[in-house]
């Protein structure tokens, strides 16, 4: 099984592609995402048909941040997959559709071990103004984020926020623009063990680049991350993570190789048939 991010992982809008070659030497990108009439995210085309032929080699599982109708606006290359986690792991989808006892269980869990909500929004709005913040989020009542001028935001208030959210079982990160603030067990690697029960998948293979994916990864049994993003920029490592020196959509690119890579690998050492794989009822071949 294959759970990757999405964002700056595999698709990329326009601000975060890094071409940095020469235009004439820049990759054919396809748009993958369009929002309000206009293409927002892209892949190389290379890189869509990777994709394509992954889909067919292993169970994928795009695992995201987004909420369900963001995530509904991306049009990934090849077979829809079957399973999507959204919302930081708060909901699974299966066949498109949400499994609404997965949603249940992560709701009692937050109102078992986490301050409520309210009490977050609230600190936003005691604590912040307009002149260093763009857009208060909720995502899926969920979890919470600000849309922020980094360079005009107070020295100190993101670590004050951070310690007074630890008391109250949830966690802070700064990301790009974004600052979330996000339930401690609301989690994507929970998510992702539970698509892996049901798909009864022998190894997890994991791709992220923010500070939202490190449980993830860890969860995995292989993992890459690329050279950008806010776990490049903390060098953040474990001992099964590789370590890309890609950045920008190229990075998403070689993902996706590598991505291949070792399913063909495990499939080649296991000697499992490719149909059981990709989570297909198919019959083992007659001894005979």
């Amino acid at each position: 099984m294959v759970a990757s991010d999405l964002d700056r992982t595999l698709i990329y809008s326009s601000a975060a592609l890094a071409l940095g070659m020469p235009d004439a030497q820049a990759p054919r990108l396809l748009s993958v995402e369009v929002h309000e009439s206009k293409p927002l995210s892209y892949m190389t085309e290379d890189a869509a048909a990777l994709l394509e032929r992954l889909g067919s080699e292993a169970v994928f599982v795009p695992t995201t941040t987004r909420t369900r109708k963001q995530y509904q606006r991306i049009q990934l290359p090849g077979t829809a997959p079957k399973y999507a986690i959204c919302a930081n792991g708060g909901h699974i989808l299966v066949d498109g559709a949400a499994d609404r006892d997965w949603h249940e269980s992560v709701l009692r869990r937050l109102a078992d071990e986490c301050a409520p909500l309210a009490e977050i929004r609230a600190y936003f709005t005691a604590t912040t103004d307009l002149s260093w913040v763009r857009k208060h989020r909720v995502a899926e009542d969920l979890f919470a984020y600000l849309v922020v001028e980094r360079e005009r935001m107070p020295e100190d208030w993101l670590k004050r926020f951070g310690e007074w959210a630890a008391d109250r079982g949830w966690t802070v990160s700064l990301q790009g623009r974004k600052v979330y603030a996000v339930p401690k067990p609301l989690t994507k690697s929970a998510a992702m063990r539970e698509v892996a029960r049901r798909c009864g998948a022998d190894l997890v293979l994991a791709a992220g680049d923010s500070l939202l994916d490190a449980d993830l990864l860890l969860a995995a049994d292989r993992a890459w991350r690329p050279g950008h993003g806010e776990l490049a920029d903390t060098a953040w490592t474990a001992a099964h993570l590789d370590v890309l020196a890609e950045r920008g959509v190229a990075a998403g690119e070689e993902i996706l190789r590598r991505f291949r890579a070792a399913v063909a690998d495990h499939r080649s050492s296991a000697a499992i048939p490719a149909q059981l794989l990709n989570g297909s009822p198919a019959a083992l071949p007659d001894p005979a």
